[in-house]
């Protein structure tokens, strides 16, 4: 077994933007359309395997040395929508996430201060370079955010049981772009109204200045990726999250604080028993 299909793959989740190819200048447009005519295209698993492997030689690749040519591709109405991985871009954004997760100690044997500086000098040449340059693709580990969830209705669900389809669980999310960004601006209007500013609202904002910088018709994606490993097929079932979240926004526009209270404490519940098992790894 080689190196990388060996490595597990970690409880992460996913937001995802797919653009048109009409989004995209040339030759990068050229190169997605012959991309998304390819069969056997690498899927999110690979892509995760492939980021860990690179944390095994010694020292560890913080970062890789070349942005990967690859995307995730979807039809949406017979529209051919992409979401480059750009896993150069995204290394480069963790890495500056790593100090508040890990301690020192930790953090040093992981990664070592040398590679995690070149890392960092070698991100501040490109950004200059590229001053507009953004992610297709946000990540967290061991949860969905709540802010994430505004996005969607719960009848853009779609749960596949492990077993079903290719044997793989699946929990994901898809909306085009014009919806998210209304139920996001009807959300973010309902909060400022009524509860004071804090940690949602910010994150709120902070998702609406991401999703205004893509095309208008692109689509929008949650996808619970690596998480549904990590939970029950009976507690997957039962998870409505973004309908938790619609329904505690629209108490609070009604005026009805403890029914906003009652859904915001089923979603607490729900990511609590995520978070223990988190612990207990």
């Amino acid at each position: 077994m080689s190196v990388v299909s060996s490595v597990l793959v970690p409880y992460a989740s996913y937001l995802r933007v797919y653009e048109p190819l009409v989004a995209f200048q040339e030759p990068e447009r050229s190169h997605w359309a012959r991309y998304a005519g390819r069969p056997g295209r690498p899927t999110a698993q690979d892509e995760l395997r492939r980021s860990l492997a690179d944390l095994v030689p010694t020292p560890p690749v913080a970062v890789p040395e070349r942005e990967s040519g690859d995307a995730f591709v979807a039809e949406i109405d017979g529209v051919v929508c992409v979401c480059p991985w750009r896993t150069r871009m995204r290394g480069w954004l963790a890495l500056e996430e790593l100090e508040g997760l890990f301690p020192a100690n930790v953090l040093d044997v992981v990664l070592p201060p040398v590679v995690r500086a070149q890392a960092a000098a070698d991100h501040e040449r490109w950004a200059e370079r590229n001053p507009d340059a953004r992610p297709w693709i946000r990540t967290t580990v061991w949860h969905v955010p709540v802010r994430w969830f505004v996005l969607f209705t719960d009848e853009e669900r779609e749960y596949v049981a492990a077993g079903d389809g290719d044997g793989r669980p699946l929990l994901r999310y898809r909306t085009p772009m014009v919806q998210a960004r209304r139920r996001l601006a009807r959300a973010l209007r309902t909060l400022r109204e009524t509860v004071d500013e804090g940690p949602l609202t910010e994150g709120l904002v902070d998702v609406g200045r991401w999703l205004e910088e893509f095309h208008p018709k692109a689509l929008v994606e949650l996808d619970y990726g690596g998480l549904v490993h990590a939970l029950s097929g009976e507690l997957l079932a039962a998870d409505r999250s973004a309908a938790d979240v619609a329904e505690g926004i629209a108490a609070l526009r009604d005026g009805d604080g403890d029914a906003a209270g009652v859904a915001y404490g089923r979603l607490v519940e729900r990511w609590s028993a995520v978070r223990e098992r988190r612990s207990a790894n």
